[in-house]
């Protein structure tokens, strides 16, 4: 598996340099969000407004206002959870071109409750005028940016930084899922990080004669209901869903809803966060100690087939190991 050292900060500087009525905003995290090298060669372009998340949005909503299209870096949880009215008030009702991107989504964090953005989509679906994304790999974190900014309207996308695997070859396109199995015993839906994770047990449950249907979500609204219903349907057993988040107003709910709109009987099994804070620690970790990884995975696959696969750590496909801290700086929490 290729890894992609900060794929964001290249794909940013690359974009922002070709079009300078975006503007980089920042919230004191600038080095965390890796567009530190950007604020150092093109200070024109970059603007710091400190620790004032609710300030940030304010500002944003007046620069969108003026023409420009601002992109908001900083962790996830601090671009919904604080400056919540602001969001509402300054961005979404008046509908500006403005790019939320929120660093560390989920457990990607060791930081525990404070940093980790748990309910983001649930609370960023129900805003109006919303497009919400999530990257799952380097190419898609390579490609959000110019997607994003295609949109007629504020964008919120959980980005991933760092190193980065690539799994994909094209680049994100909002409203276009991917296929990535057309099996016909159960179907699998994930976004971000746990895609990885269904990556390693399919190939596992393959072997023990289970046919997995996997998508791969990243546009989580606007939302495909229609299409999920369809790929419901051609499967056997029913649908398991895993998300770094809450399974409650995610992508399980999401799911869950288009099913019973659609009057289609699946059997439904969600996986991610069970109404509890993720407390601080690795992520391998985090999503073994949730039920978030390959192997609760297959035991919800087993759920529904009612077959015992035999399958343990030992058999799944090879995980990479993650460093759980920064050499760099404490605020890289």
């Amino acid at each position: 598996m290729e890894m992609v050292n900060r794929p964001y900060a290249t794909a940013f500087e690359a974009y922002a340099t070709q079009h300078p009525e975006v503007l980089c905003l920042s919230a004191d995290l600038t080095s965390s969000c890796e567009v530190d090298g950007f604020r150092d060669r093109h200070p024109g372009q970059f603007l710091s407004l400190g620790m004032a998340e609710q300030n940030m949005l304010s500002f944003a909503g007046g620069l969108g206002l003026a023409g420009f299209r601002p992109f908001l870096h900083s962790f996830g949880v601090f671009l919904y959870r604080r400056p919540y009215d602001q969001l509402m008030a300054s961005i979404a009702y008046p509908r500006r071109n403005v790019r939320l991107m929120g660093f560390l989504p989920g457990v990607t964090t060791p930081g525990g409750m404070t940093h980790q953005a748990i309910e983001d989509i649930s609370v960023m679906r129900t805003i109006p005028n919303m497009t919400v994304l999530e990257a799952g790999d380097a190419t898609e974190v390579e490609s959000i940016v110019a997607e994003a900014d295609t949109v007629d309207g504020p964008v919120y996308c959980r980005i991933l930084r760092g190193a980065v695997p690539r799994l994909f070859t094209s680049p994100l396109k909002i409203g276009q899922m991917r296929v990535l199995s057309e099996g016909t015993d159960v179907l699998v839906v994930t976004s971000g990080i746990t895609t990885e994770e269904a990556i390693r047990a399919r190939g596992a449950l393959a072997r023990a004669g289970v046919s997995v249907r996997h998508l791969h979500l990243n546009t989580l609204k606007p939302f495909d209901a229609a299409q999920i219903v369809d790929h419901a349907a051609s499967v056997r057993h029913g649908v398991v869903t895993l998300e770094n988040h809450l399974i409650t107003g995610g992508i399980g709910s999401m799911v869950a809803e288009a099913l019973a709109e659609a009057g289609l009987a699946r059997r439904l099994i969600r996986l991610g966060l069970q109404d509890t804070y993720a407390h601080g620690g690795s992520r391998p970790y985090l999503m073994t100690y949730y039920g978030m990884d390959a192997l609760a995975l297959v035991r919800a696959v087993e759920c529904l087939t009612g077959q015992a696969t035999g399958i343990d750590h030992d058999a799944l496909d090879a995980v990479r190991i993650d460093a759980v801290h920064s050499l760099v700086k404490a605020e890289a929490l």
